[in-house]
């Protein structure tokens, strides 16, 4: 393997999802300096070390090769144990993303980004929606799987009967599943209307936060729509990371979800062109 070593922004961390191998994943993607898309796998976030453990456009240095199990080209599997943090672009210092998230293509046209997609394995995408619908939700499953809760645990005891007593047993809590789904329904270009997943780490934060917050699954989910909705959708200037799942790549319809939100300031757009 031929092993490279990029500075990498970080765009994209998504909610964790559970795995047998990793027992936790979350889908990290950023782009380098010119741009371009990686996307950074497996990573096991939670369990990083804190000086390893990084949000939002912030930028690493991560060691990493291509994989030949995944045709994505945007996918590089990463030595998550040497990531080193560099620096933390300020909340409020919109031209200094920009100058990153914006400076390749923007896909305007979901029939055309889709079609890319089959054609090159690109899996990684700036998108700009025309016009921002709704920003709605469903129930979902409150559990996780019970035959993938089983496996892990039966990992974890394995791994107990190999261990010393002095040792600290993995106690590491899985995090909790949404009980909803969130979607964007939006048009493009070309008034193709479209209802897309939304699996970005912030939306299920501020589920969590505004739960506990009220004490009310009804008033975080209105808090969520407030936010995401009649603030990022009526009031800034929103652009969708879009990314498809390995499981779906060039086999769906439609393989792409939202993956990450760059809700830009109108103020700051304006001033840039």
């Amino acid at each position: 393997m031929d092993f490279i070593t990029k500075k990498i922004l970080i765009l994209v961390k998504t909610y964790p999802s559970i795995s047998k191998k990793y027992v936790e994943l979350v889908c990290t993607a950023g782009m380098d300096e010119d741009g371009n898309w990686y996307r950074l796998y497996p990573i096991p976030f939670r369990k990083l070390d804190d000086d390893k453990q990084y949000g939002k456009y912030r930028w690493i240095e991560a060691r990493m090769y291509k994989g030949n199990d995944d045709p994505r080209i945007e996918s590089y599997k990463v030595d998550y144990e040497r990531i080193k943090l560099l620096e933390q672009i300020k909340s409020n210092d919109w031209g200094r993303k920009s100058n990153i998230v914006l400076k390749k293509a923007i896909y305007d046209d979901l029939s055309k980004l889709i079609k890319q997609s089959n054609t090159t394995n690109m899996s990684l995408a700036v998108f700009k929606p025309k016009k921002i619908i709704d920003f709605i939700w469903e129930e979902d499953s409150r559990e996780y799987p019970k035959e993938r809760l089983a496996a892990i645990e039966a990992e974890r005891k394995q791994l107990s009967l190999f261990s010393n007593k002095d040792e600290d047993v993995d106690v590491f809590k899985i995090v909790d599943k949404l009980p909803y789904k969130f979607s964007y329904i939006f048009e493009d270009i070309n008034g193709k209307r479209s209802t897309l997943m939304i699996e970005d780490w912030e939306v299920g934060a501020a589920f969590w936060n505004w739960k506990k917050h009220y004490g009310s699954e009804e008033m975080a989910l209105q808090k969520i729509k407030e936010k995401f909705f009649e603030d990022y959708a009526k009031k800034k200037d929103l652009y969708f990371f879009l990314g498809t799942t390995r499981q779906f790549h060039g086999r769906a319809k439609n393989p792409f979800i939202i993956i990450g939100l760059f809700p830009l300031p109108n103020v700051i757009q304006n001033s840039l062109f």
